[in-house]
C-alpha cells in the first residue's frame, strides 16, 4: 500500500472520529504528494520522495512551533506539535542517536573519511543510506562530532 492509499485511509477515518488536527495534517500531505505528481506529468511517486515530503513538512512544523513558542503564542505553538505528531505517524522508526552514531561510524570507515575535510564524501553516502531514518541535521551534526 502506497503511502497515499494509507494517508487516503487515514483522512477517512480522521473524518470519521472528527479529528481536526489530524484532517488538517493528512490533507496537506497529500496536497503536497499530489502537487508532485502534477509537477511530474502524472508519475508515480517514489517512496524516496515521500519520505522527503514527510520530512520536509515535519522540519516546517517544527521550525513553526519554535517561532510560535518564542513569541509566547503556546496556542499555535500547540496546533504545529500536534500536527507534527501526525505526519511523523508515516516515517519510518527513525533512529535513535545511539542508533545513528553506530551507522556514522560505519559509513566513515566505509568512505576512509578522518578529518572535516572529508565530511563531504561521509554526507554524500549517509544521506543516501540514512535517509528517511534520520533527518539531515542530526546526521550532519554526528558526522561533524565524529570527525573533529
Amino acid at each position: 500500500m502506497s503511502l497515499e492509499d494509507t494517508i487516503n485511509e487515514a483522512i477517512k477515518t480522521a473524518m470519521r472520529e472528527k479529528d481536526k488536527v489530524a484532517l488538517d495534517s493528512l490533507r496537506a500531505v497529500k496536497s503536497q504528494i499530489l502537487l508532485l505528481k502534477t509537477e511530474g506529468k502524472g508519475a508515480e511517486v517514489s517512496a524516496e520522495q515521500e519520505i522527503a515530503i514527510l520530512q520536509r513538512m515535519i522540519k516546517q512544523r517544527k521550525d513553526s512551533y519554535e517561532q510560535f513558542a518564542a513569541q509566547g503564542r503556546n496556542d499555535l505553538a500547540e496546533v504545529e506539535d500536534a500536527q507534527m505528531k501526525v505526519i511523523e505517524q508515516f516515517l519510518p522508526k527513525q533512529l535513535t542517536p545511539e542508533e545513528l552514531e553506530t551507522e556514522m561510524k560505519a559509513i566513515i570507515a566505509e568512505t576512509g573519511a578522518e578529518t572535516l575535510k572529508d565530511l563531504g564524501k561521509v554526507m554524500g553516502v549517509a544521506s543516501k543510506t540514512l535517509g528517511g531514518k534520520s533527518d539531515g541535521k542530526s546526521i550532519s551534526e554526528m558526522a561533524k562530532k565524529l570527525l573533529s
